[in-house]
């Protein structure tokens, strides 16, 4: 399928890429289906953008959270993850929204709201988890990892 994006024009991608979130994302509850857009040609560590496919204008800057922040491990409640089918630790994909404003140094994800998917039946929802910060610094972090390789 190919969809309009306000940051990449045209955007062709698999039917079968696309992510489902039942209940859509907090905030806004009527954008459901999405897409991850990212670099291929760079390392598996790279930010990607959650595209909205509903809403060519909505996309969000996406990062796992453990290249951010290596000790991320929330606790949840198992009752929130059975809308997303069957699925074992390893079928599940955790990202976390990324805040970059004017001032790059003063960059920050939202540890306290990850979305998280199941890759196998690409469905997804946004969770909110306790003892995590909603901004958490991550420009000096992204820096010594870039200088790490």
């Amino acid at each position: 399928m190919v969809i309009n994006t306000r940051l990449f024009n045209e955007v062709g991608v698999d039917e079968e890429k696309k992510i489902t979130f039942p209940g859509g994302i907090i905030g806004f509850p009527d954008l459901q289906n999405f897409v991850l857009i990212h670099d291929e040609e760079k390392s598996e560590g790279s930010i990607r953008w959650m595209q909205s496919i509903e809403e060519p204008n909505f996309a969000m800057p996406v990062i796992d959270p453990l290249i951010v922040c290596p000790d991320y491990n929330p606790q949840v409640e198992e009752d929130l993850l059975k809308r997303l089918g069957e699925f074992s630790e390893n079928d599940l994909l955790v990202l976390v929204t990324i805040t970059v404003p004017h001032d790059l140094t003063k960059m920050t994800v939202n540890l306290k709201a990850p979305f998280v998917i199941n890759t196998q039946t690409r469905k997804a929802c946004q969770i909110i988890v306790e003892d995590y910060e909603v901004k958490f610094p991550i420009y000096e972090i992204l820096q010594k990892n870039k200088k790490e390789g």
